[in-house]
């Protein structure tokens, strides 16, 4: 037994710079790997099987592994022979190659497999159970004795058990043991029985029961035993599948009666904290999952329900690892139905600390960043994958051990067995996907989807601005591989009418980094956005304004920030126009296209969906509704917008029966133009609104309570009114919001009207060609040089630009404009100087530009930079917002000069840098 380790929880903001945190759930930051978990999720080398593993134990830095399998052979890509194995093998802890330690199970008629290990309490003997007639030639039957020290079978320990032992376990002077056996030297013990640990001799134990023993557990006191297995009874007791019973003489001391009948338990393991189970089941109302119970009393302090039988528990230090094949965890509030997920850890401590209990039952404790890779397994076995655990150390480091009848760890080829380390973290967090937006002066939300690092759930994150080498914010963030809400940062540091570009990487405790991000760019406006910022302050906790530049991730612009989505089946980006000025809309193809939302949640009976969506359609299709799947139909699935065949529009909910409201019969809206639809329900009921106007009201004030999530586009609308022929809607949808409560309509026109509001618009105007000159070589062209270069004495460097300005939108005027420039990567690109922005006055060309033929620039500079920073990042000119209007729609020259003798280089057009492109920023207003 191993004293647990207690869970810490803090909230924890560091910034570097300044600006604000927001949406997101912030964790201190772990060393090594993210406590409690205590081994890192990258696989090890380790020597594998040709079969399947069904039992582990560990001594003194050496694994025990049984099974049946005949031999084992070195790791992938490692040279070596096939050793001989039969359905035994004794492995170094530290290096996973086998030891000189070899012993044959064998049987004379069928196949022998090694089914239970366990080692005694002075770690100096192993014993086996399974279906064996002999060790190493020595006779025993199906339950055998080995000495550590001289890897030999104990002649004198041979109890005799007709049928397979299944499970193992010991104290000082008794081993227990549980199976398909109804006697034991000759006398009546149905599937559970007591020897001598020493001699074998039968105890006086006596726990019969009707169906075969699968586990066993000796109490920390040893006072008693618990039992596992299939069956319905215990000395006549009912009690179906789990029963404790006295250490001596087998008297049931607690049966239980709320384990299903389809369900059997397959593991029992303890510590300090309690006792946990495992279990297997089939059929419709299954039990998958775990159970800790109490170690004063026995009773069950919490359930977790996920479906996908488990197959070993091992609490330690605090956590308990299972194997198993999860791939429901809904009941737990985690990942629904879809994968399997055969490596999990929680903690084990969980007392009082569960939401409302379900059904009767206290949910588990959430999983945690834990999660190797494995799969089903080989062919003609059952599929579990992994089947049994076991902690050994060597070293001073600690080895997770796991076997069973998978074939794959972590995508790559394993037989059988593998390992896992509590050093040597190797594996870099996934990369972020980032995006920034604006919705008025002075303030930038930089937001993306959290990343996912396979031992590691809680990350920092570093957000680099405008390409400097310095984080302008460190943010720290809680992940799982089911669960990656967004973070986000606002950057209030920001100027209206200037540009600015953000990446972020994610850092795992053991300091591995991720790569940088793509660039996310985003301009400031220079006045406020009225739709945006409306749907912003009358409080949306989710609003996905579809302007992603790249799959799959949607970002939630809310003041929350912690609402992303996922598109699946890559619908299509930056469809424009959108349906508010300024921003672009997500195209779908109405057969298999939608976003879901990142984050499960429950909705209550106050809320509000609202979207724009434009189509065509005769096939129908949801817009916006909840669920309690994602990438698969939901079975649940209710608050839901969606269109008929004929282009009508309903939104209902579900409360015992669909109750919904529609537009009239011959109000349709599948005419190809942008239409706002909002739904609403509270104390009042229901309410639907199309552009701006009340379309009718139900009084359904409830609805069902479900976890689920959010989905536009498409999934399941089986028996609801007016079905459409496809769940899935083929059009474009813009500016999705929901909020926790019921939009006013006066709210709901407000926002009609202001998405026809005028907003700013943003032209960002590369050069066409650049070049400087240098005195210092006064006949030299540097027309295709990669950089640009200043300085005003010692000898004289002056840049040139060019760029074609676009005219005015319609009814706009130029609001402000900038030149963005990038310093280079060589040593002392920076200046301490000021640097001016002139117009070109004279004829020049890239091609043909030198010191001797050098343009002449004008008197009254556009702008100014008094200094540039070393290191290599992007810089803002606020430029003369006169001036330059004067010039749109003409092909413009700017100068770069400067008084100074400390140069100024920068990157031109013809560099490959990332944002290294000068140009121009310029943004339009209305007059």
């Amino acid at each position: 037994m191993r004293r647990s380790r207690g869970l810490t929880a803090a909230l924890v903001l560091s910034l570097a710079g300044a600006g604000t945190g927001i949406g997101l759930v912030l964790m201190p930051q772990a060393s090594a790997i993210t406590a409690p978990v205590a081994f890192t999720a990258d696989e090890l080398p380790t020597w594998q099987t040709n079969g399947v593993v069904w039992a582990m134990a560990q001594a003194n830095g050496t694994v025990f592994a049984g099974g049946t399998f005949s031999a084992v052979r070195p790791p992938e890509g490692v040279a070596g022979a096939e050793q001989n194995a039969v359905n035994f093998v004794a492995l170094d802890a530290a290096t996973g190659n086998p030891t000189s330690c070899k012993l044959a199970f064998t049987i004379g008629e069928g196949t022998a497999t090694v089914r239970t290990l366990v080692v005694s309490k002075d770690k100096k003997t192993l014993y086996a159970g399974g279906s064996f007639g002999a060790v190493n030639g020595t006779p025993v039957s199906s339950l055998a004795a080995i000495d550590i020290a001289s890897c030999s079978p104990k002649a004198s320990f041979h109890p005799s058990f007709p049928a397979t032992v299944r499970a193992l376990a010991v104290t000082d002077d008794t081993l227990y043991a549980g199976g398909d056996f109804g006697t034991v030297e000759g006398q009546t013990r149905e599937r559970f029985a007591a020897v001598d640990a020493s001699s074998g001799a039968l105890k006086p134990f006596v726990a019969n029961v009707d169906e075969p023993g699968r586990a066993v557990e000796v109490t920390p006191d040893g006072k008693n035993v618990l039992l596992g297995g299939d069956f319905f009874t215990v000395n006549g007791s009912n009690s179906h599948a789990l029963a404790v019973v006295n250490a001596t003489t087998g008297a049931v001391t607690k049966t239980y009666s709320n384990i299903p009948s389809n369900s059997v338990v397959k593991d029992i393991s303890t510590d300090d904290t309690g006792f946990y189970t495992g279990h297997e089941g089939s059929g419709g109302g299954v039990f998958d999952g775990r159970i800790g119970l109490r170690l004063s009393d026995f009773t069950e302090k919490w359930r977790d329900r996920c479906l996908g039988a488990t197959q070993f528990v091992l609490p330690y230090e605090g956590v308990l690892y299972s194997s198993s094949h999860a791939h429901d965890c809904s009941t737990e509030l985690e990942f629904p139905d879809g994968k399997r997920n055969f490596l999990l850890a929680q903690p084990t401590n969980h007392e009082g600390a569960a939401p409302a209990p379900v059904d009767g039952f206290v949910r588990g404790p959430g999983k945690l960043g834990w999660h190797p890779t494995a799969n089903d397994g080989m062919d003609g076995t059952e599929g579990i994958g992994p089947r049994v655990m076991a902690v050994a150390e060597k070293n001073d480091v600690k080895y997770m051990w796991v076997g069973g009848e998978f074939t794959l760890i972590n995508g790559k080829p394993q037989w059988g067995l593998t390992r896992f380390a509590s050093k040597g973290d190797v594996g870099a967090p996934t990369t972020p996907v980032a995006s920034a937006s604006s919705v008025k002066p002075g303030e930038v939300q930089v937001r993306w989807r959290t990343s996912y690092d396979a031992d590691d759930s809680k990350l920092t994150y570093r957000i680099y601005r405008n390409g400097s080498a310095t984080p302008a914010a460190t943010v720290t963030a809680s992940s799982l591989e089911w669960e990656r809400p967004q973070a986000s940062w606002n950057d209030t540091t920001v100027k209206a009418g200037q540009s600015y570009t953000y990446r972020v990487t994610a850092t795992d405790a053991a300091g591995n980094t991720s790569a940088l991000s793509a660039v996310a760019s985003v301009t400031v406006p220079t006045s406020v956005q009225s739709y945006p910022n409306q749907v912003r302050t009358d409080g949306a906790e989710l609003y996905w304004r579809f302007d992603d530049a790249v799959s799959p991730y949607v970002a939630d612009s809310s003041v929350s920030g912690n609402r992303s989505g996922v598109q699946l089946n890559a619908p299509a980006l930056k469809q424009s126009p959108g349906a508010v000025a300024g921003s672009t809309a997500m195209g779908f193809n109405g057969t298999s296209q939608q976003v879901y939302s990142d984050r499960r949640q429950t909705v209550g009976n106050t809320f509000t969906l609202e979207t724009w969506f434009k189509t065509n359609t005769t096939r129908g299709g949801k817009l916006i509704g909840f669920g309690n799947n994602t990438v698969r139909n939901s079975g649940s699935y209710d608050r839901q917008l969606y269109m008929t065949n004929t282009g009508r529009l309903v939104f209902g909910v579900y409360n015992g029966s669909a109750r919904t409201v529609s537009t009239g019969l011959f109000e349709t809206y599948n005419d190809n133009q942008w239409h706002h639809v909002v739904g609403t329900q509270g104390p009042g009921g229901i309410t639907l609104y199309v552009d701006g106007q009340n379309k009718g009201s139900l009084n359904a004030t409830s609805n069902t309570t479900y976890a689920g999530y959010w989905h536009v586009g498409g999934d399941n609308l089986n028996n609801w009114p007016t079905r459409p022929t496809s769940n899935f809607f083929a059009g474009q949808l813009d500016e999705t919001a929901v909020y926790p409560s019921a939009l006013t309509q006066a709210q709901v026109k407000s926002h009609f009207d202001l998405a026809k509001a005028p907003t700013d618009t943003v032209s960002a105007v590369k050069t066409t060609e650049d070049t400087y000159i240098n005195q210092g070589a006064p006949s030299t062209v540097y027309g295709t040089s990669t950089s640009l270069a200043v300085r005003g004495s010692g000898s004289l460097y002056e840049t040139y630009m060019r760029f074609n300005l676009p005219a005015a939108p319609a009814g706009q005027v130029l609001k402000s404009a900038s030149l963005q420039i990038k310093t280079s990567t060589q040593a002392n690109s920076g200046t301490t100087d000021t640097v001016k922005v002139l117009p070109v006055t004279g004829n020049w060309t890239g091609a043909g530009t030198t010191f001797n033929t050098k343009p002449t620039l004008g008197t009254t500079p556009l702008g100014t930079i008094a200094g540039v920073p070393e290191g290599s990042a992007v810089h803002n000119v606020e430029l003369d917002t006169a001036a330059v209007s004067a010039a749109l729609g003409t092909s413009y020259g700017l100068g770069l000069t400067s008084t100074g003798t400390d140069p100024l280089w920068i990157w031109s057009s013809e560099a490959t840098a990332a944002e290294g492109t000068p140009q121009l920023v310029l943004t339009f207003g209305a007059k």
